[in-house]
């Protein structure tokens, strides 16, 4: 009898090193597992990083366009209400709070005046002038006589 006890004791040890041995290598894998999902949230936590500071960009870019299209708005406006300048005659662009006036002015005093105007609107930095004053009708006709 003490012989099958001792094979039992075999047995049941055996079993407990193969059991011991699945659970080391499980642990093992699972270990490695972990180390590759840690390597890929880390690497997904740098790409929303760089997608984030990429938006942030973008988003800057389109503040300043608003910011830009909103200054000519608000230069047109101006002079629009300004009495001697007619708003049809003068273009107006802006680039990066940079103000240009293009087109023409019945008067020389009036590329002043329209410059001073655009000048006075919230966010330009600058104004280009290149507003020419027009040719007079009476001009042309005693060039033609």
């Amino acid at each position: 009898m003490k012989l099958p006890h001792r094979l039992i004791g075999i047995a049941v040890t055996t079993l407990a090193i193969t059991f011991a041995a699945g659970c080391e290598r499980k642990t093992s894998m699972e270990s490695a597992g972990d180390r590759r999902a840690d390597g890929t949230a880390e690497r997904a936590g740098e790409k929303m990083d760089r997608a984030a500071a990429d938006m942030s960009r973008q988003a800057d870019k389109a503040g300043d366009a608003i910011s830009d299209a909103a200054i000519t708005t608000k230069v047109k406006t101006a002079i629009f209400a300004e009495p001697g300048l007619k708003a049809m005659q003068i273009n107006v662009d802006t680039a990066n709070g940079v103000v240009t006036l293009t087109g023409t002015v019945d008067a020389p005093q009036l590329i002043d005046q329209a410059k001073q105007v655009a000048q006075t609107v919230e966010g330009v930095k600058s104004v280009n002038n290149r507003l020419t004053v027009k040719a007079s009708s009476n001009l042309r006709r005693t060039k033609h006589a």
